[in-house]
């Protein structure tokens, strides 16, 4: 089945724009009757589908945040100036008291029960010249003798509260050792008088000089 179309206007004759709107206009309505009238009813319909639209609106952007800026350091004020003391703030006016010079403090009085500190006790050392020690004198050695030799020790002899020689000791050697012997085993059997501190006995050190010397 053929269809009509409206006549175009020939290449050489002039387009008149509302001619040209009246024709377009009518050649669609002609065939949306066409249309109609070829393709059933049933068929039309089925072949338009209702189409939705939504309409979404679009929100503008939102600017975005600025980052915060960071706390700017707090300037530190100078401390305000102390007011200057000049000469015209200081007061002409005398004190109103004066400090009288106090007198000495009494000496303090020792308290009624209180003892005065004992004198010191002396101490005296021990002997060994009493007579009645009865000392024997040192043996001379006979080889000494024989030799010729002689001279002097200084013994050290620590005396306890008996009076007895505990430790002697060679202080001075008389250059012979047979006569330091000699000296040493005489003293270390004497008796002795014990030192005292006040009239109590006590032990304590005493040199003990033993000369040996040959008769002429």
């Amino acid at each position: 089945m053929g269809l009509l179309l409206p006549r175009l206007p020939s290449a050489g004759r002039p387009e008149r724009p509302f001619a040209s709107f009246t024709g377009a206009a009518a050649a669609h309505a002609l065939l949306i009757a066409l249309i109609a009238v070829v393709v059933p009813a049933e068929q039309l319909k089925a072949a338009i589908q209702p189409m939705a639209v939504r309409l979404v609106e679009i929100l503008p952007e939102l600017p975005k945040p600025k980052p915060p800026e960071p706390p700017r350091p707090k300037k530190l004020q100078p401390p305000a100036p102390l007011p200057l003391l000049t000469s015209n703030a200081v007061s002409d006016a005398a004190p109103a008291f004066v400090v009288q010079p106090q007198p000495p403090a009494p000496p303090r009085a020792l308290p009624i029960d209180v003892a005065p500190a004992p004198a010191p006790v002396a101490i005296t050392a021990a002997r060994f010249d009493a007579d009645y020690l009865h000392n024997p004198k040192p043996v001379y050695p006979h080889a000494s003798r024989r030799l010729g030799e002689q001279g002097k020790v200084l013994l050290r002899v620590f005396v306890s509260a008996a009076g007895l020689a505990e430790k002697v000791e060679i202080k001075l050697g008389s250059g012979f050792a047979r006569l330091d012997q000699a000296a040493e085993e005489a003293v270390s059997r004497w008796r002795f008088v014990p030192a005292k501190r006040g009239e109590q006995a006590i032990a304590g050190w005493v040199q003990v000089p033993i000369t040996f010397q040959l008769e002429s």
